[in-house]
């Protein structure tokens, strides 16, 4: 087994292999004057289980062409098998037709991944499931729940209500409800654009409660700080966040910044940059998925790992 990083996020591979207990694939991946990158395959795969680590995060499509690039490399060396690994799937919010004339880009990267050479997909918290019938390879979908679970269990939250920002992520706050033992409401959201959303009104109760909003991604966190305004309108106590890929670029961080959202719980699987500012506590799912591809290596079952006290995360 061998396991190659992108360029994406290196200290979320290093800390994979780390886990696994084996040294980081040599490979070098650079540029041409004119852009284009190159990549060379430093140790030999030939028959290797290799796995390919690369988020799809900004800039992406430049990150998605390396993986592809990557996994074409190792393909030509005679890997066995291939399995991408993207903790954070891109274009994933493009996962139908919702207006004329436009395209289903999840499935367009799904098509891409295999036919660079992709054998198998191991991914975390897809934007939508139903991606995963894109594919017509194996894929293992797993959550960055429990990893966030256990912080939460830790902080042992009273009179918590988990709250869906908007109404598609209610399936994910009842899980979490349920593990937390606490109540559930919803926010109902009108987007306005794509950086814009306007809050409309809550569904449940939150007076006097510590709320915890909970959802797979945020970019410019419009969708959470309107909530967490509304909320507060409300009578909440606090508003804690708990976002599996928290991306943020400028827009999402000067909200942040801004908003009533006591903390933002986020996961490693983009690389940010430090920010000042905003309380950010960042988990790591390095041992997850560690302990994911350790499995795929030995065919083993990989279900428990999104099991929680007899039920599931999803």
């Amino acid at each position: 087994m061998k396991v190659f990083s992108g360029t994406s996020n290196p200290p979320l591979a290093k800390a994979i292999c780390d886990y696994i207990g084996i040294e980081l694939g040599k490979c070098a991946v650079t540029a041409f004057p004119d852009g284009e990158t190159f990549v060379k395959i430093e140790e030999n795969v030939r028959g290797e289980d290799v796995f390919v680590v690369q988020s799809t995060s900004p800039p992406t499509n430049h990150h998605l062409m390396e993986m592809f690039i990557m996994m074409d490399a190792l393909r030509r060396a005679s890997a066995s098998r291939i399995t991408a690994v993207l903790p954070f799937y891109g274009y994933a919010r493009q996962d139908r037709k919702d207006q004329p004339r436009v395209p289903i880009t999840a499935k367009l990267v799904a098509n891409l991944l295999v036919a660079a050479g992709a054998n198998r997909v191991l991914t975390m918290d897809l934007h939508a499931q139903q991606i995963q019938g894109f594919f017509d390879i194996p894929v293992d979908h797993l959550y960055a729940a429990p990893v966030m679970y256990d912080f939460l269990k830790r902080k042992n939250l009273p009179d918590l209500v988990v709250v869906s920002p908007d109404v598609g992520g209610l399936k994910m706050a009842h899980a979490y409800s349920q593990v937390l033992e606490g109540g559930l409401a919803i926010v109902a959201k009108r987007r306005k654009s794509a950086e814009h959303v306007e809050s409309m009104a809550i569904i449940g109760e939150v007076r006097n409660k510590n709320v915890l909003m909970v959802d797979d991604l945020t970019e410019t966190a419009g969708t959470l700080t309107e909530a967490a305004a509304l909320l507060r309108k409300k009578g909440a106590k606090s508003v804690y966040a708990c976002v599996s890929h928290a991306i943020l670029n400028d827009m999402g961080i000067q909200r942040l910044k801004k908003s009533n959202i006591d903390e933002l719980i986020t996961t490693d699987t983009v690389l940010r940059p430090p920010i000042n500012g905003v309380s950010i506590t960042t988990l790591s799912v390095a041992k997850l998925l560690g302990e994911a591809i350790k499995r795929i290596h030995s065919n083993s079952s990989v279900t428990s790992l999104f099991e929680f006290k007899g039920g599931r995360t999803s």
